[in-house]
């Protein structure tokens, strides 16, 4: 098994002009706003760095299996899919779980952006934005999810 910097990174559908976010940014956008927003922010930055399609359904896989594990978690613990405040820790550090996973997938395109010497795009605006709007729609989807169950 050969070592992954040996691999070549870049690839044809890489837009060098684009620059991506800093990975462990995604982590603050995880902890405020949830499995929902790190799964958004970690899908569109994997494309800025040239994330292979497997990579980035994996991206996508993997939001949605920490997602639905969120909701059993909720399930569970209370009975009911609700965010009370109790299990806002339990929700959080499954969003942090997840996001981990999602920088992993990320970590090898961005060595190779590392390579290149351009500095990182600031995820302040579009991660305040996942955080409120993936935040709100995870909230709504539990709750459908509830009323449906």
């Amino acid at each position: 098994m050969s070592d992954e910097l040996l691999r070549p990174t870049i690839g044809a559908d890489v837009d060098v002009t684009v620059r991506p976010w800093r990975l462990m940014s995604q982590a603050y956008v995880a902890f405020f706003g949830g499995v929902l927003s790190v799964t958004a922010i970690a899908w569109l930055n994997a494309r800025r760095l040239g994330v292979p399609a497997p990579g980035r359904r994996l991206i996508l896989a993997t939001g949605l299996g920490g997602f639905l594990l969120v909701a059993f978690v909720l399930e569970a613990l209370t009975g009911e899919v609700t965010i009370a405040a109790g299990t806002r820790l339990v929700v959080r550090v499954i969003a942090v779980l997840t996001c981990l996973v999602q920088l992993r997938i990320q970590r090898p395109m961005d060595r190779a952006f590392q390579l290149r010497g351009t500095k990182y795009k600031s995820l302040w605006w579009p991660g305040l934005t996942a955080v409120i709007v993936g935040g709100v729609l995870e909230v709504v989807v539990l709750m459908l999810w509830e009323w449906a169950i």
